[in-house]
C-alpha cells in the first residue's frame, strides 16, 4: 500500500532537517524525488546522500516566495521528469521576537515563504495532479497551525493561514483524484529548532536545556522532541493508497500537547 514505485514527488525545504527525512522516506518507498531549497551546498549533499542509497533523485535551487523561481522549479521538473505526482510544501524559517519590535522585513519574509510559497507551488503543480487523475499535496504545518505562543507571530500566523490554504484546495480537487492534507507535528529535532533554542534562551534569560524542557516539552504529554523520520514516515502513510480517503485533514503530532 506504500509502494510509490513511478511517482515523482516534489520536496520544498528539502537540504535538510523535516525536508530531507520526508524525501528519504518517499526515495526508499520507490518515488522519483525532486529536491528544492534555497541552500545550495545543503543541497547538493543531500541529493548525494539519496544518490548513495540508491534514490532516483534531481535537484532545484529554488526561492518559493519567487513566482518566477517556482515556475522554473515546475518548467524543469517536467524537463527532467515528465510529471509531479506529490508535493510536499516543507520550506519554511522562524524568527522569534515581541511584536512591538518585530521587524516588518522578517514578518513579510516569514508569510512568503511559508504561505505564499505554498500557495505557488500549489498553483503550479495541481493542475497537472487533475489532467492525472492522481496527485497528493501535503502541507508541513506546525503546532502552531493550532495554538500560539509568545514572540511567534508571523510563524503563528503563516501557519494558521497554511491549514486554511489546505482545506480549500482539498474542497477544490476532491472529486479529481488529488488528496490535500496537512501534518502539524509539535517541535522537531531539526537545525530550525536548535536555532529557536538559542534565541528562546536570549529572550527569557535562561539556559538551553531550561528552554527545552520547561518552554518547548512543557506541554506535551510524551516529554520528548519529534524526530525528522517520524514525519516522513507520516508523509509516505498520507501519499499511499490506503490514504486516498484522507482529505483536507490536519494530522497533529503533538505528544498529546492539544488532548486538553
Amino acid at each position: 500500500m506504500t509502494d510509490l514505485t513511478g511517482k515523482t514527488a516534489v520536496v520544498t525545504g528539502a537540504a535538510s532537517g523535516i525536508g530531507l527525512a520526508i524525501a528519504i522516506s518517499l526515495s526508499k518507498a520507490g518515488a522519483r524525488v525532486c529536491l528544492a531549497d534555497i541552500q545550495k551546498d545543503a543541497l547538493e549533499h543531500a541529493v548525494r546522500e539519496l544518490e548513495n542509497a540508491g534514490g532516483s533523485v534531481i535537484s532545484v535551487i529554488a526561492d518559493v516566495s519567487s513566482e518566477a523561481a517556482v515556475r522554473s522549479l515546475s518548467e524543469e521538473v517536467f524537463r527532467q521528469v515528465g510529471m509531479a505526482d506529490i508535493l510536499i510544501n516543507n520550506a519554511g524559517l522562524q524568527y522569534v521576537s515581541p511584536i512591538e519590535s518585530y521587524p516588518i522585513e522578517r514578518w513579510d519574509q516569514l508569510q512568503s515563504v511559508i504561505l505564499r510559497g505554498a500557495f505557488l507551488c500549489t498553483q503550479q503543480f495541481l493542475p497537472h495532479m487533475v489532467e492525472a487523475g492522481w496527485g497528493r499535496i501535503i502541507n508541513i504545518a506546525s503546532i502552531h497551525s493550532i495554538v500560539a505562543s509568545p514572540f511567534k507571530s508571523a510563524y503563528v500566523s503563516a501557519k494558521h493561514g497554511l491549514l486554511g490554504l489546505t482545506k480549500t484546495v482539498a474542497l477544490e480537487s476532491a472529486a479529481k483524484g488529488v488528496t490535500v492534507n496537512s501534518i502539524s507535528p509539535a517541535y522537531v529535532r531539526t537545525p530550525l529548532v536548535e536555532k529557536q533554542i538559542a534565541d528562546q534562551a536570549r529572550l527569557h534569560s535562561i539556559g538551553k536545556e531550561d528552554v527545552v524542557t520547561r518552554i518547548m516539552l512543557a506541554p506535551m504529554p510524551q516529554k520528548e522532541l519529534i524526530e525528522p523520520e517520524e514525519i516522513g514516515e507520516t508523509v509516505k502513510f498520507l501519499c499511499s493508497n490506503a490514504a486516498k480517503h484522507i482529505n483536507g485533514h490536519n494530522l497533529v503530532m503533538d505528544g498529546g500537547w492539544t488532548v486538553t
